[in-house]
């Protein structure tokens, strides 16, 4: 079976987790190579929902388009994360 966004994955479509492989997307040209860490959900303009990943060694940061066989689980709920661990108290919000 065929998904969308296969063809170049850089990620595991079941934990969502990379290498860091890229200095530039698909060059192969990094010589880190250490996990990437899947941190959020990015959506694009046109509704593309992209990974973002942090290197656990070195740190960069790099946005990788998700694919269409991905895990929704993991992917569902890298985009919640925010509001089930927001990084302030939502009481704060009513004060504004």
């Amino acid at each position: 079976m065929s998904a969308p966004g296969t063809d170049h994955r850089n990620h595991c479509p079941n934990c969502l987790w990379s290498r860091h492989l890229d200095d530039t997307p698909g060059d192969r040209q990094a010589d880190c190579g250490a996990r990437m860490e899947p941190l959020a959900i990015s959506v694009r303009g046109d509704g593309e929902w992209v990974l973002v990943h942090r290197c656990t060694h070195c740190g960069v940061i790099h946005a990788n388009r998700t694919a269409g066989d991905d895990n929704a689980l993991p992917l569902t709920r890298l985009a919640v994360r925010p509001l089930a661990q927001p990084p302030f108290p939502f009481e704060r919000l009513s004060g504004l």
